[in-house]
């Protein structure tokens, strides 16, 4: 290392004065087209103002995203981007990490886009656990083409193509990310920056597919179905903030826990002689069992009822396994060191070709 080089290092807390950015180096200059008031607004101020601390140039962060509102996400960032094709997010992001996986990769992408046409893709971007960043913005409802419920939409939930109510089960996000072995799982909303902020990075710091779905309002065709959790005033009593090591506390006035009985979850007055931080849940992030009864914290009773789990939010599990990228290309270099580099004419023609006269 040279000295001009450290001295820059120095001067600029150790990051390169080419990476000493602000957020606003991440801003394009194209008109951003979302809805006046819609949560993405907020999601991307996150994520431009998280960029500069992911310690990353920016012609090395590229955005990734399929179709729908979310989907525009790569025009506004000052980086390098694609707007792929609908459900198909996660496969292009697997084949551009495995070529370029120098890379810096995320995956914007909505509920439908993930969880209907894309499901099968997003399923298996979990179970090899791509070395991606993968933003899941839910807001329960087709917005792009005009207020169709989504797979996400609640059972009864009355939109254009439901209007007598839907029938359907809907898709527990983080449930479907446990089931198919998500190295990272976790889960943020658009109307509490600060911690959405500490999420994006903490999703980025994480080697392997971190999930992180986002509760974002559609202000036209779906308002307020997470109003529960992101009104100042009902949020205290309707989500639990996790964090590794802390007991689950909740309420106006942290006055309430969630303790175990056996494997029962239980709502518990706190300050009283009965029950005190030392009897709650601990969280880990480490115990996927946990975890897994953690996001069904879901389908629950009305508000107001004893038994009415607060929802979660923060980083449900986090482990650490191979990557399939990194797999990929240690395997393929391990067949070259043995085999040396190969034909692609010879490979293509086989063994068993002729020539017609």
């Amino acid at each position: 290392m040279s000295i001009e080089t450290i001295i820059d290092l120095h001067l600029n807390n150790g990051v390169p004065s080419e990476m000493n950015y602000t957020g606003k180096d991440f801003s394009s200059d194209q008109d951003v087209r979302w809805c006046p008031g819609c949560g993405d607004y907020t999601i991307l101020k996150q994520v431009q103002t998280a960029m500069p601390d992911i310690g990353v140039k920016k012609e090395d962060i590229v955005f990734i995203s399929g179709i729908g509102c979310a989907a525009r996400f790569p025009y506004y960032m000052n980086t390098f981007g694609m707007h792929s094709i609908h459900g198909r997010a996660a496969a292009i992001a697997t084949g551009l990490k495995i070529s370029r996986p120098e890379l810096s990769v995320w995956v914007i992408s909505g509920d439908g886009d993930s969880l209907s046409i894309g499901g099968n893709h997003f399923l298996h971007l979990l179970r090899r656990n791509v070395n991606v960043n993968y933003l899941l913005f839910n807001n329960q409802v087709y917005g792009l083409t005009k207020g169709q419920y989504s797979p996400t939409a609640p059972t009864g939930s009355v939109s254009k193509s439901t209007p007598y109510g839907s029938i359907d089960h809907a898709v527990n996000p983080l449930s479907f990310a446990l089931g198919a072995d998500g190295s990272f799982v976790a889960r943020a909303m658009d109307r509490d920056p600060k911690h959405l902020n500490q999420m994006i990075l903490r999703a980025n710091s994480h080697r392997g597919t971190s999930m992180l779905e986002i509760y974002q309002n559609c202000i036209v065709f779906n308002d307020g179905a997470f109003e529960l959790f992101t009104d100042k005033k009902s949020r205290p009593a309707e989500a639990i903030y996790l964090e590794q090591g802390e007991p689950l506390i909740f309420g106006d006035k942290n006055d309430k826990g969630i303790r175990l009985d056996g494997l029962t979850p239980k709502v518990v007055s706190l300050g009283n002689s009965e029950f005190s931080k030392d009897d709650l849940w601990i969280h880990d992030e480490k115990d996927k069992t946990k975890s897994y009864m953690l996001s069904r914290f879901f389908d629950q009773p009305e508000p107001g009822d004893e038994n009415r789990m607060p929802r979660p939010f923060g980083v449900l599990y986090a482990e650490e396994r191979p990557c399939y990228d990194e797999e990929v290309n240690r395997q393929i270099s391990g067949v070259v060191e043995r085999k040396g580099v190969g034909n692609l004419d010879e490979l293509l023609r086989g063994r068993e070709t002729w020539i017609v006269e």
